[in-house]
């Protein structure tokens, strides 16, 4: 089972292309199975038991842990960075007990901008 499963939206250029770029920083993980990324458009209905729509997903990343919990948002981004050669330093900084509110707070904002952009560009 993997450590960790991050659900996307393909359909999002921002979110692909970030998800491509970790992909090959991740590449070893990935090909051992550790980490999955799975789209979201093939296989809408993967995290309904969890309370999930599509649309919550389309707006903010999701992932479940080796445990089966669910993990939104910038907390799946610094998971990622967690598991990441060289970006574990971005994790430690952006996911502290003190700026982890604050990362979460901008991360929020930002999904919520790139989810409203691709909407209006029909990509959702």
């Amino acid at each position: 089972m993997a450590e960790l499963t991050v659900w996307y939206n393909t359909r999002c250029p921002v979110c692909d292309a970030g998800i491509a770029h970790q992909k090959k920083r991740l590449i070893e993980a990935v090909k051992a199975g550790r980490i999955v990324f799975r789209d979201i458009n093939i296989e809408p209905d993967a995290l309904a038991g969890h309370g999930a729509s599509l649309e919550d997903i389309r707006r903010r990343l999701h992932a479940t842990d080796a445990g089966g919990k669910l993990i939104v948002g910038a907390d799946v981004a610094i998971a990622v960075w967690r598991a990441t050669p060289g970006e574990g330093w971005l994790a430690s900084l952006l996911g502290n007990r003190v700026v982890l509110p604050l990362t979460r707070f901008v991360y929020d904002r930002f999904a919520d901008l790139l989810y409203a952009w691709n909407r209006r560009n029909g990509r959702w």
